[in-house]
């Protein structure tokens, strides 16, 4: 990623210290990051007109949860071009069936991967929608 215009992600965790250690992890690999600790607020960043490629978020988070803020974010159409990554630890059937629905691409149980590995995951999801 040196040479070419930086990927733009947005990261959305109510968990400071999570959202700082991704946050690093994806600077560190040349992605340009936004982080937010609540839906709303990601929300507010979208409405002003950051455009994400990737958009990483948890599920439970205060006032707004993952699935509102996927919800709220179709119905304004924001954030439409972004793959969307659940990051998190709930991992029932429901949850992911709700989530694919609402247009998330991809649900990552935090517990089972290491952050460098989610890095991968989102930069993999990314290179393999460019090349279709």
């Amino acid at each position: 990623m040196t040479d070419e215009i930086k990927t733009n992600i947005l990261i959305v965790d109510d968990d400071k210290f999570l959202l700082d250690m991704y946050g690093m992890k994806f600077t560190q690999q040349g992605f340009n990051v936004q982080t937010c600790m609540s839906g709303t607020d990601a929300l507010g960043v979208l409405r002003q007109g950051f455009t994400p490629e990737a958009i990483v978020f948890d599920l439970i988070m205060p006032e707004c949860d993952g699935f509102t803020f996927l919800q709220t974010m179709r119905d304004e159409h924001l954030g439409e071009k972004a793959i969307k990554i659940a990051l998190t630890n709930q991992s029932t059937d429901v949850e992911k069936a709700k989530i694919n629905e609402l247009g998330a691409d991809h649900f990552i149980v935090k517990a089972t991967m290491i952050p460098s590995e989610v890095v991968n995951t989102v930069r993999d999801t990314l290179s393999n929608r460019k090349a279709s």
